[in-house]
């Protein structure tokens, strides 16, 4: 299969080294972060930083006045990397290694937007704002997000593009020191805590019958349990995606959380089919290939959002999908492919981040046993020495033709 890994430019910029020891590790792709959250990365390698602080979300490539000229929402540049245009410079590094370049474009993730136009956040049913999580049902957030898409994805050297967060942000986020994990919110309850009540979902429940107000204290009564201990999940429940909806029905009512993931299935489908429609529109060439970070179940929020798995094929290229330890996200979209279509495997090769690089080789091939036709491996950038070299022996030993 196709193994792919992704970087930072931050990664490739600084360092001649670096295109090389990534070519060397037996990948044929890099994807490459074009437009990224706020973060703080390791650097093991590089000669000149061993961490770098991204304070905001930002493109990481100059972007184009004219496109966001007259917009109230529009990217930030960074600044932390001492560079014109950290893509274009890494990307150009990476080709001459003979790697082929996708961009990885995060979308409905941004803590400095939310701040500084707060009424574009999800707002949950105590009022409560998240910041870091952009209402996608709201106009002025999908304008922003689809000229965005199209800018960052379609750069120059680039042949092809993964959306991350393309769809539903919730309350789940790893935000400066959080302090939220004292009460444990299992699937159904961060469901419950990710369902926005802003002016646009509140319309959007409207017009499917429903009273804003009575559902957010029909929210809060089924939180209720969570917050004073007395819950309890249906007993036998397995803890897979489809019990986990099962419990959001159980604790909200089955008419409520049908019209609700109605509610929010419409805006996310809906805006992953503009921002597909975007990017190629803007690629002008039907090879480039356009990817989205999903989750086959549509109800859940996050970086691999959830997607109708028979609505999605309909329009991207293919998908990626968080595999370490948990493959079966493969399962639901083997029905639907289509000739072409690309089913990537996530892999993470970080052990200090939970990932397994040692056993790459059994996860890769359970992996294709299921449908993964690519794999993607997170994230050779943050890796440690010994992630690496036992990643170079895997993906040698995936090629080494049968006996």
């Amino acid at each position: 299969m196709r193994a792919a890994t992704y970087l930072y430019p931050w990664d490739i910029v600084g360092d001649p080294d670096a295109p090389r020891r990534i070519a060397d590790l037996g990948v044929e792709q890099v994807t490459l972060a074009s437009a990224y959250h706020s973060t703080r990365a390791l650097t093991p390698r590089h000669p000149r930083h061993r961490i770098v602080t991204a304070p905001h979300a930002a493109v990481l490539y100059r972007p184009d006045p004219a496109r966001w000229t007259g917009r109230a929402l529009r990217p930030y540049p960074q600044t932390w990397i001492p560079c014109a245009d950290p893509y274009a410079e890494a990307a150009e590094a990476l080709a001459a290694a003979g790697l082929c370049v996708h961009s990885w474009v995060v979308l409905a993730h941004n803590s400095r937007l939310g701040g500084e136009f707060p009424r574009t956040s999800v707002t949950n049913a105590y009022g409560d704002r998240y910041p870091w999580a952009p209402c996608i049902a709201q106009p002025g957030f999908r304008a922003y997000a689809t000229a965005l898409a199209a800018e960052a994805a379609v750069r120059p050297g680039t042949d092809g593009t993964e959306l991350e967060s393309a769809g539903w942000y919730g309350v789940a986020h790893l935000h400066a020191h959080d302090k939220i994990g004292g009460v444990s919110l299992p699937g159904a309850a961060q469901y419950l805590m990710s369902l926005c009540f802003c002016d646009t979902c509140q319309d959007g429940y409207a017009s499917l019958g429903l009273d804003a107000d009575d559902l957010q204290l029909a929210v809060r009564a089924a939180l209720a349990p969570i917050w004073s201990g007395e819950y309890a999940p249906a007993p036998g429940a397995p803890t897979d995606r489809t019990a986990e909806w099962a419990e959001v029905e159980r604790l909200l009512g089955t008419d409520l959380a049908t019209a609700t993931l109605a509610h929010r299935t419409e805006a996310a489908s809906t805006l992953q089919r503009d921002l597909i429609a975007a990017v190629r529109a803007e690629a002008a060439d039907p090879a480039f290939q356009v990817l989205l970070h999903a989750d086959p179940a549509p109800h859940r929020a996050g970086a691999n959002a959830g997607v109708d798995p028979a609505g999605i094929l309909a329009h991207a290229d293919g998908l990626v999908l968080p595999c370490t330890g948990a493959p079966d996200a493969l399962i639901p979209f083997a029905a639907h492919r289509r000739p072409g279509t690309t089913l990537a495997a996530n892999l993470g090769i970080v052990t200090g981040m939970g990932g397994t690089p040692h056993t790459l080789v059994a996860d890769a091939a359970r992996a294709a046993a299921l449908g993964a036709t690519e794999l993607r491996l997170y994230h050779a950038g943050l890796a440690a020495d010994a992630d690496l070299a036992a990643v170079r022996e895997a993906l040698a030993e995936l090629r080494r033709p049968s006996p």
